[in-house]
């Protein structure tokens, strides 16, 4: 399992480039209101050893240092990437932190985007809807259609409605971009109509400006669980494809 520091890498993304990472989770910990069953950072019952948050000011200085030092090295930036040991939008005091993580990054990379990568289970909470509007990357997961199908993947917190979230991110006005996780386990397969099908329905409704669909990549805290490949995909969401729907597809 992955445990990440405050401010990690850069690393090589598949999806975002040289990325470098922020965790706003505990840096010995996992905290999330999913715990998916392809998590690189294991179940939720094995991270509870740290339940310490990093503060802005933690933040802050620690971005703050290790942006000097890249750009002392002369290191490329792609993206300044929140992801870490969980859900980042959990942290009380993310939205001050995205507000510090756009002044560094004007200062230092302002050639570089601001991504978060979030669960969208707090969208629609207004003070985290705001900070992830001023961000250049607010990257949106939903991996199925259904709450009976999300639980099956995802086994979210109690409370989730995948339909509260579709209508929360209709907020967006389609200025987003959503995730999308395809794997095959032992009662879920992303192939199958039920859950495909939903799937391009919500792409319809919400019009992200790109759909991200991606597969297993790491070791997963599920054993069995089966990756798709990119021509698998591709045939998958071939009908947005021919729909002029921008789709970054990666295996």
């Amino acid at each position: 399992m992955i445990r990440e520091e405050t401010v990690f890498g850069p690393i090589f993304s598949r999806r975002l480039g040289s990325s470098l990472g922020i965790n706003l989770l505990p840096e010995k910990g996992k905290i999330c209101n999913f715990d998916c069953i392809y998590c690189e950072c294991g179940w939720n019952r094995d991270g509870r050893d740290d339940t310490v948050l990093p503060t802005a000011e933690k933040v802050r200085t620690d971005l703050e240092r290790m942006l000097k030092k890249l750009v002392a090295e002369g290191t490329p930036v792609d993206s300044i990437t929140f992801s870490g040991d969980g859900e980042p939008t959990l942290n009380p005091e993310f939205a001050q932190i995205i507000d510090d993580t756009l002044r560094l990054r004007d200062e230092y990379y302002p050639k570089a985007k601001v991504s978060v990568l979030s669960n969208a289970t707090r969208v629609h909470l207004p003070e985290v809807f705001a900070a992830l509007r001023k961000v250049d990357n607010p990257i949106m997961k939903i991996d199925a259609p259904t709450n009976e199908l999300v639980e099956k993947i995802n086994q979210p917190a109690p409370g989730y409605d995948v339909n509260r979230v579709v209508e929360a991110l209709r907020k967006f006005e389609g200025e987003f971009v959503l995730q999308t996780c395809m794997l095959r386990s032992t009662d879920f397969d992303s192939s199958k109509p039920e859950v495909i099908d939903g799937m391009l329905d919500i792409v319809r409704q919400l019009k992200p400006r790109e759909w991200m669909v991606y597969t297993i990549d790491r070791p997963t805290p599920m054993q069995g669980l089966q990756k798709f490949t990119p021509n698998e995909m591709r045939a998958l969401v071939q009908p947005l494809i021919d729909e002029g729907v921008c789709i970054q597809i990666k295996g």
